[in-house]
């Protein structure tokens, strides 16, 4: 008998994935509460950083531990959250998600909303994160297209069309749309599609063996597939900071930058004839940047003299450190620099 697409049967496609889910499931701590706040939460968290990190690490249980609704959320000043939020990276995340509490309370009176076009207003939110709100909060048949479901859907359909093209995307949505809605819970599948991704229609080893809907997959050469359009190539960047540290603190410099404004660094090197020894070196990936950080010691106009100010720096005292909101990078390098017993301080 040949193959159908689950496009053709959706309604036995639904019921044959919902029954491989109800036994495979893994066990995620959003997906044992219907809390619209904290499923954002793990939403927000898990788009630019993989759930080993965001359970292995402990972000997504302190932040629910420190802010563990929208009215705590909302009333937290921006700086602990930053902090709370330290390593995660695309600090927009963090500040998208305040607004969105702030939002809710002065629009929604703190009750978080249950329609989808509400949701969906909310700062920081696009349709797939409204969509995963709608079907895993209130189990309502809103679809998600994400990576995982965007390749399991491309090989069910034997479709080549690139899913990062307009064309492309207007396909995975439709089909998203129409296999939901032939699902007897949308909760169950929108994560029975992600967790096959995850787990079984992976990106370069597909287990097609033991895949439970390959009756629908037309696929023919299933690891070829989703094509995606040329990727950015990544552009090498060299980043130049100085360590200055005193009796009362180290200096430091507020980043100004849309990305990680309200964050604070390592002072910018300013042009020196010759640059002065390094003291640290460490590399960092960010979006379509490989980034070599350089930390300097302080230009020699600024040994043994009054601190001068750089723009939006000031010396942080040895015991805020810790509290201070800094991107993981700069992190690791002022702990390291302060580890080292053998560096004395700045007379």
């Amino acid at each position: 008998m040949p193959k159908q697409s689950p496009l053709q049967r959706p309604e036995a496609f639904a019921t044959t994935l919902g029954a491989w889910f109800a036994t495979h499931a893994k066990d995620y701590p959003w997906r044992r509460t219907t809390d619209p706040y904290a499923i954002l939460v793990s939403e927000m968290m898990l788009q630019q950083t993989q759930i080993p990190t965001v359970l292995g690490r402990g972000y997504y249980t302190r932040w629910m531990e420190r802010f563990p609704n929208v009215q705590t959320l909302a009333q937290a000043e921006e700086a602990e959250v930053l902090r709370t939020w330290e390593g995660l990276g695309y600090y927009r995340r963090a500040r998208f998600l305040q607004q969105m509490a702030r939002t809710v309370m002065e629009r929604h009176g703190g009750a978080f909303p249950e329609k989808l076009e509400d949701i969906h207003a909310l700062p920081g939110v696009g349709r797939y994160t409204a969509g995963a709100v709608m079907s895993f909060a209130y189990d309502r048949a809103a679809p998600i297209v994400d990576g995982n479901v965007a390749r399991v859907l491309a090989r069910l359909c034997d479709d080549a069309t690139p899913v990062d093209s307009t064309e492309g995307q207007a396909k995975l949505w439709e089909r998203a749309e129409l296999l939901v809605q032939a699902a007897p819970s949308a909760r169950a599948h929108n994560s029975a599609l992600m967790e096959l991704g995850q787990t079984v229609c992976r990106v370069s080893s597909p287990t097609c063996g033991q895949c439970p809907v390959q009756e629908y997959c037309l696929a023919k050469e299933p690891a070829s597939l989703p094509v995606k359009g040329a990727r950015a190539t990544v552009t090498e960047v060299t980043e130049r900071v100085f360590f200055q540290r005193t009796e009362e603190g180290v200096l430091l410099q507020q980043e100004t930058g849309a990305r990680r404004t309200g964050l604070w660094k390592l002072p910018a090197l300013p042009e020196v004839e010759q640059l002065p020894a390094v003291l640290h070196k460490s590399r960092y990936t960010i979006t379509r940047y490989r980034v070599t950080l350089w930390v300097h010691e302080a230009p020699p106009a600024r040994k043994g003299k009054p601190l001068q100010q750089e723009k939006a720096a000031r010396v942080i005292p040895h015991d805020d450190l810790a509290n201070l909101p800094m991107p993981s990078p700069y992190r690791r390098a002022l702990n390291a620099l302060l580890a080292e017993t053998a560096f004395r301080l700045e007379a």
